[in-house]
Order: structure tokens, then C-alpha cells, then sequence
């Protein structure tokens, strides 16, 4: 979790664009947009399948 203190004569958006930078940092948001689609155990198999496919014929490219 994460709290902003607002300081001594500081406005609410100086403390507001510091939560927010806070957030990012600590992956907050991020992990809030991967969790924001319920997403099936077998479709992510299948996509993590296809990542490692791409992967593998992109190092076959490289040399």
C-alpha cells in the first residue's frame, strides 16, 4: 500500500502527482490493468506457448 503525506504548504496536486509517481514505482498500476481481465488458466498456456515460439524463431533469425 501506498501513503502520501501532504506536507507543510503543499498543494493537493504536488501530493497528488506524488502518489501517483509512488504508484508506478511499486508496480501498483501495473498490476492493476494485467488483473483488470479475468483471463482463463488455458488461454494463458496458450499464450505463453506463443511468446516462446516467437522467441525461439527470433534467435533462429539473428544469426
Amino acid at each position: 500500500m501506498v501513503f502520501v503525506k501532504v506536507r507543510d504548504e503543499e498543494s493537493i496536486e504536488e501530493a497528488l502527482r506524488r502518489f501517483k509517481h509512488d504508484c508506478e514505482r511499486n508496480g501498483i498500476l501495473k498490476d492493476i490493468k494485467r488483473r483488470e481481465h479475468y483471463m482463463p488458466p488455458s488461454m494463458k498456456r496458450k499464450i505463453k506457448s506463443q511468446e516462446a515460439r516467437r522467441k525461439v524463431r527470433r534467435g533462429r533469425r539473428a544469426y
